[in-house]
């Protein structure tokens, strides 16, 4: 006999089948900061790559608290916005100051009430993964977000580092930039004549108009 609730209508039963709730489907934000000093075509591919891949892209400019004498974070953030400023992906991509903390976890809290209902995706360098196992609050960064890998030039990628950051709990991927960029931030900040179209022209500019650093001479190109 059928347990199937049945509602009177004039002298008919109508049988009345159970409601399907359709499963929540969480908004996946990935959140990217990095030190952007200065930003780079390198940075651009990462944002590129995770704006085919996520709903939503948070991208900051943040503070290192194990780096010394990097630029004003201001500059930096304006830097980066102009940087991703022109990508074109079918997620959104935004610059979020507000995220903007020296400790991820403090980020994550931020995060979390901006998007109470995200599927939040940290990405790091593959410099980090060692290291993020004594981030301050690190329980909190694995528990929260789930991480994302990319491969950063002269940094290797052992599977010893990938599992012991598995054993503490974390959800690790490891990416596939849409494209490669073997260059880095420290080597623009000293001048690289030999690769002048790392740095996006309007961050060129930027650098130029409120001498940054040494940068170099030839006018680059963005890809």
């Amino acid at each position: 006999m059928s347990n199937l609730p049945n509602t009177r209508v004039g002298d008919m039963y109508e049988l009345q089948l159970p409601v399907t709730i359709p499963p929540v489907v969480k908004t996946r934000v990935a959140l990217f900061g990095t030190s952007a000093d200065p930003p780079h075509n390198g940075h651009r591919s990462i944002v590129t790559t995770l704006g085919y891949q996520f709903d939503y892209v948070a991208v900051w400019a943040s503070d290192n608290p194990w780096k010394v004498g990097q630029s004003p974070i201001g500059m930096r953030m304006d830097m980066l916005g102009l940087a991703i400023a022109d990508l074109d992906t079918p997620g959104t991509v935004k610059l979020h100051p507000e995220l903007s903390h020296p400790y991820t976890a403090v980020t994550l809290e931020r995060a979390r009430r901006l998007w109470p209902s995200a599927e939040f995706t940290f990405v790091i360098g593959a410099d980090l993964v060692k290291q993020l196992p004594g981030w301050h609050r690190s329980a909190d960064v694995i528990r929260w977000a789930n991480i994302l890998v990319f491969p950063r030039p002269g940094y290797g990628l052992y599977e010893e580092d990938l599992a012991e950051l598995r054993a503490h709990g974390a959800q690790v991927a490891i990416a596939t930039p849409l494209t490669q960029h073997h260059i880095s931030s420290s080597t623009l900040r000293q001048g690289c004549p030999e690769r002048p179209d790392e740095i996006p022209a309007v961050v060129q500019a930027y650098i130029q108009q409120n001498n940054l650093y040494p940068c170099p001479a030839n006018s680059p190109t963005t890809p």
